[in-house]
């Protein structure tokens, strides 16, 4: 249970009020923020402000948090670095702790047999690049393709491969060219669309799903396959680039053989399968990586978010005949694998196993399903529960028989959330989800109390 609650009566409290005022004069107001507080700190799953109140975090810093905001570990791990050195470039002086973890993701990557490299980098967008240059090299090929509902970055080649275009890319063009757009296996729109719905949502991963559900997941790789034929040419493709999971498009759970179809068919074309996990990776979904949960071995894993245990770093790993195909000099970064996030990174993945955090997670996206799913049979607004480990969303529709998005229900939800202490996340094309993304490391009463604000909220959407 929290120490605190709300206890300025009102948000944002006086100290906040102050703050936004000098953010307001120093920060463009092109960045956005999803609550009007400033934080003073935070870990176990609570946020506290500059005021004194205290939120249930169901953000996770956009699953970044999956060891907390102050681990001990991590950060007895940074603080050790930092006295020894926090810098050299990896380009210029090599250092342990680059190739220490280089190692580590070789190791956990799901790439299939045979040797792996990896690359360390800033961020996830600066990943996501970084696999399609890679790609690019390897295949002597241009095109890239990407799924709807998917998103990659905001840099100029990941906002490119990026679908929603507001906030994300209105007004920003023009986009990188050689960039593709094919249909994503989106269950529950699936079935409004006139396809095989099935049940995407799953704690338990994604074994056995009905026949209609494998239908359906076999339908939109055939469709995403025809696209890639008739419009580029597998000649001309150098890679898939495609999130296992959907992070800000909803939690979307494809249904079964849509990544594997798609796997196949960048096999016999000769095609980079990139599995996009920043934000599904490092034990989010119960698995070190989502793509596991379905039996697929990516050419290439980009990963991000949950690495670092909130330090700036990102990775591609990847099949070493690929990684390696890039002359010398290629690839690099002045900050990419910067020893201090390096040593955070290595931090977090030794808690994550320690803590049990797969396993943990698994337990949390159930305890999600039993409480919420019940919702979507009593209510006409709530679409959908969906839940992989603990990336989950609740989708909000006008009514159950047309699913129409309903983006003004989330917005309400989201603040009466807010204003009971619950930090959630908005999410999805339509920005009609509430998303679910809390620490891995909540403990139950935490985690209960803050379903049940949820709950309340999406009672009165």
């Amino acid at each position: 249970m929290r120490q605190q609650r709300l206890i300025s009566g009102e948000l944002p409290g006086p100290r906040s009020r102050a703050l936004m005022e000098r953010r307001l004069a120093a920060v463009p107001r092109g960045v956005a923020a999803a609550l009007p507080v400033f934080a003073e700190r935070a870990g176990g799953g609570v946020v506290v402000d500059v005021d004194g109140n205290s939120f249930i975090d169901f953000g996770g810093g956009i699953a970044v948090l999956a060891v907390g905001a102050s681990s001990p570990r991590v950060a007895s791990a940074v603080a050790e670095q930092v006295a020894r050195f926090t810098h050299t470039c990896f380009q210029i002086t090599s250092y342990e702790g680059y190739v220490a973890l280089a190692e580590r993701l070789n190791e956990l990557a799901p790439c299939g047999p045979g040797p792996r490299r990896t690359l360390l980098v800033n961020s996830g967008a600066e990943a996501v690049e970084n696999a399609v240059k890679i790609a690019r090299i390897a295949t002597g090929r241009p095109a890239v393709v990407a799924f709807e509902h998917g998103f990659h970055g905001r840099t100029l080649l990941a906002m490119s491969l990026t679908s929603k275009a507001y906030p994300y890319k209105s007004g920003f063009g023009p986009f990188a060219p050689e960039v593709y757009r094919a249909p994503y296996c989106y269950p529950f729109r699936a079935a409004v669309d006139g396809g095989s719905g099935g049940d995407p949502g799953s704690g338990g991963g994604t074994g056995g799903r009905s026949e209609e559900d494998r239908a359906c997941g076999s339908r939109c790789a055939e469709a995403a396959i025809s696209m890639m034929e008739h419009q580029i040419g597998s000649s001309q493709i150098a890679c898939l680039v495609v999130e296992p999971v959907l992070g800000e498009g909803g939690a979307v759970v494809p249904a079964s053989g849509f990544l594997a179809d798609l796997r196949e068919y960048c096999t016999a074309r000769g095609i980079v399968f990139v599995a996009d996990e920043v934000q599904s990776g490092f034990a989010r979904t119960g698995r070190w990586f989502a793509i596991e949960r379905f039996g697929v071995a990516p050419d290439i894993v980009v990963s991000a978010k949950g690495l670092g245990a909130g330090l700036p770093i990102g990775a591609v790993t990847g099949r070493a005949e690929i990684m390696d195909s890039v002359h010398p000099g290629g690839l690099g970064s002045t900050f990419g694998g910067n020893p201090v996030s390096c040593a955070a990174a290595l931090a977090a993945i030794a808690e994550i196993e320690e803590l049990g955090l797969l396993e943990r997670a698994e337990r949390i996206g159930e305890r999600v399903l039993a409480r919420l799913s019940p919702l979507a049979e009593a209510s006409d607004r709530v679409g959908e529960v969906r839940a992989l480990g603990a990336l989950a969303a609740i989708e909000l529709v006008t009514d159950s028989s047309s699913r129409s998005p309903d983006p003004g229900a989330a917005s309400r939800v989201i603040e009466r959330c807010r204003n009971e202490g619950l930090i959630v996340l908005a999410a999805g094309t339509y920005d009609n989800c509430v998303r679910i993304l809390p620490p891995l490391v909540i403990g139950d009463d935490l985690l209960d109390e803050g379903l049940e604000i949820l709950a309340r909220a999406l009672s009165s959407a």
